[in-house]
């Protein structure tokens, strides 16, 4: 069996993103997620250019904890391309979810380009639920700041 028949017998998809926080829109679209696929790999991605609320460290951490018991997601965390990220992980599929068209066409340039670099490994695409459309990780950030400022944090 080639590494592809292998990575698809398997059919284990890696979900990538910053997750700076992981949302209620992305816990949704892993628990679908787990009706197409044996096992899912949420990958928080480590980006140097970027500035984080939170470390890679505490990332990882609150996505096992909302999964604490599901023995079919794993939770780690990458600094390289994607596609490597899914080759150490046994991974076909890289799993992506949109919310309108500003994030299709998004994803559909980086499909492709997934797809250049590595014609082994498929995108699936997965549209929000209703409820999490405007759900994004931008306007968490900014609930949690106001938060902290109103607790008397800053």
């Amino acid at each position: 069996m080639n590494d592809r028949e292998n990575c698809r017998v398997k059919k284990t998809a890696l979900f990538p993103g910053s997750f700076d926080p992981f949302t209620d829109g992305h816990e949704a679209l892993v628990r679908r997620a787990l009706e197409l696929f044996d096992r899912v790999v949420i990958a928080v991605g480590i980006n140097s250019d970027k500035q984080y609320m939170f470390s890679s460290e505490e990332r990882v951490s609150m996505i096992e904890k909302r999964f604490d018991g599901e023995e079919r997601i794993k939770v780690v965390s990458y600094s390289d391309m994607t596609v490597d990220c899914c080759r150490r992980e046994d991974a076909g599929f890289i799993l992506r979810g949109v919310r309108n068209t500003k994030d299709f066409e998004y994803e559909q340039t980086v499909a492709a380009v997934n797809r250049k670099l590595a014609p082994d490994i498929d995108t699936v695409i997965l549209f929000s639920d209703l409820e999490y459309k405007d759900v994004s990780s931008t306007i968490e950030r900014e609930k949690l700041r106001i938060a902290g400022r109103a607790a008397g944090r800053s």
